[in-house]
């Protein structure tokens, strides 16, 4: 069914009303404009008033990503693949995502420290595919990455009464857990340029086989399959974002980067996404919701007026980011569609790399964002932020860390060589540092420095404060310290 874009207009008697939705009460805020509403959705809200106040936060120590010295920067020297003609290219490695147990901290695997990454051709932006790296646990030297190749043939995807993976032209960024039984389970995107940028939430057993003491190897996949692309209601589907008018409109569509959490025996996937029709789609009914302004009342109504007025109008009513969840049966199929963790409705479209995992008793959610996807006046086109939030239970509410959800900040040009993006919290064993890795160079951009593994670094985690560890940079593609450094 072709989806029209939900329109919210209430007569005035419906606005003097309480709505029953959702087991909950919509209630119409009294402003200047007899479109305003406020209703939440029961769901937690990335708002404008924690952003706005960001700049003012950022350029402090506390968030600021270290700077790291170009010369000492290496490639991978086993990023080793083959471009269109066969021929033996050294490949960009960018987004990346350990193999981890169920808890978040980093998975040993017959000794072996284990990191899925997408790589490719630096000169073929469409050569996108999961590359599994591996070194032994102690090794911490870039140099000691090793690496098995592709996870997946050109053939895997054909798998029979599968309606979207025959579809897939990329790979993209996902996780990975060693499940109770010791096997490899990997969680990705699938990506089809085919269909109009349709991503769908993967997953896969990868087998693994040691031909001897000093090497993994990929020995096919299993067990292989599409878990979920969206329903509409909570989640928007890409029919819904071409009926919408699609990139012509300006509007961008997401659903991937699933990652695998569990809680109490229950299997969970976190993914970035958009809104769905049912818990505040995007629309310009949206920038009269107060409940995606925060603060008081004269601060809904002034910024509400900027926008209304301003040129970001069309870009807030277009936003409607979420940090997803869904529950897994056992045999990690779809069991239940739940609501977003956390929505930035009128901020962002695009908030990426959910990250999620629990630490003394409480649940800590961090995402990626760009300035320049944002509609938040002093935010640019070059900041580059982690936010994080922190929730006593699994599905929230989610507050902001810090005040404002500020974790880190970065604002190099582009083309700098030691610009960093994707940064991902690798919890520890012991201790409340947890280590930030990322990637370094944007592919493509230099013949001989290619997409590397970043120096990883600290940031301690103090309650609903954090902050990046004093001279804590460590070595490319680092995911644990030593007890003594924790």
């Amino acid at each position: 069914m072709k989806m029209k874009r939900v329109a919210k207009h209430t007569t005035a008697a419906t606005l003097a009303a309480a709505l029953l939705v959702g087991g909950g009460y919509q209630t119409f805020a009294k402003g200047n404009d007899s479109k305003d509403f406020n209703n939440s959705y029961g769901i937690s809200h990335i708002t404008r008033d924690n952003m706005v106040k960001i700049p003012q936060q950022q350029n402090s120590d506390q968030f600021k990503v270290p700077a790291f010295d170009e010369l000492t920067i290496k490639n991978i020297a086993s990023a080793k693949g083959k471009d269109a003609s066969g021929n033996t290219i050294d490949l960009d490695v960018w987004d990346s995502w350990p193999l981890q147990n169920a808890d978040g901290t980093v998975a040993t695997y017959h000794g072996y420290q284990i990191v899925f990454a997408l790589a490719g051709d630096p000169k073929d932006s469409n050569d996108t595919s999961v590359y599994l790296f591996y070194k032994k646990a102690g090794d911490k030297s870039i140099d000691s990455w090793k690496n098995a190749g592709r996870v997946f043939k050109d053939s895997d995807k054909f798998v029979p009464n599968d309606p979207h993976l025959k579809n897939q032209t990329q790979e993209w960024s996902g996780s990975a857990t060693l499940t109770k039984d010791g096997k490899v389970r990997l969680f990705y995107t699938d990506y089809s340029g085919k269909q109009y940028g349709k991503q769908t939430l993967t997953t896969a057993q990868v087998n693994m086989s040691q031909p001897n003491d000093n090497t993994l190897k990929v020995d096919g996949v299993e067990d292989y399959k599409s878990i979920f692309d969206g329903d509409g209601k909570i989640y928007q589907t890409v029919q819904q974002f071409i009926d919408e008018g699609g990139y012509d409109t300006g509007d961008n569509h997401t659903l991937r980067d699933p990652h695998y959490i569990e809680d109490n025996g229950h299997k969970y996937l976190v993914f970035e996404a958009n809104t769905g029709t049912e818990d505040g789609y995007q629309g310009e009914d949206s920038l009269y919701n107060r409940a995606y302004y925060g603060g008081n009342n004269p601060f809904f109504q002034s910024e509400k007026k900027k926008l209304l007025e301003g040129s970001n109008k069309e870009k807030a009513s277009l936003a409607n980011g979420a940090l997803g969840i869904i529950e897994l049966n056992d045999d990690y199929t779809l069991k239940k569609v739940m609501k977003p963790l956390i929505t930035s409705n009128t901020v962002t479209d695009e908030i990426e790399r959910a990250n999620i995992f629990k630490k003394d008793g409480k649940w800590y959610l961090f995402t990626d964002s760009r300035g320049s996807k944002m509609t938040i006046d002093g935010i640019g086109q070059d900041d580059v932020y982690m936010l994080g939030y922190v929730s006593n239970t699994l599905t929230g509410k989610y507050k902001p860390l810090n005040d404002t959800g500020l974790v880190l900040h970065m604002d190099l040009d582009p083309n700098d060589k030691t610009f960093t993006y994707s940064h991902f919290a690798v919890p520890q064993t012991k201790g409340n540092n947890v280590v930030i890795t990322s990637y370094m160079t944007n592919r493509g951009f230099y013949e001989d420095n290619h997409s590397t593994f970043a120096p990883s670094f600290l940031v301690n985690i103090d309650g609903s404060k954090t902050s990046v560890v004093k001279d804590s940079v460590l070595e490319q593609g680092q995911l644990t310290v030593d007890e003594d450094e924790d």
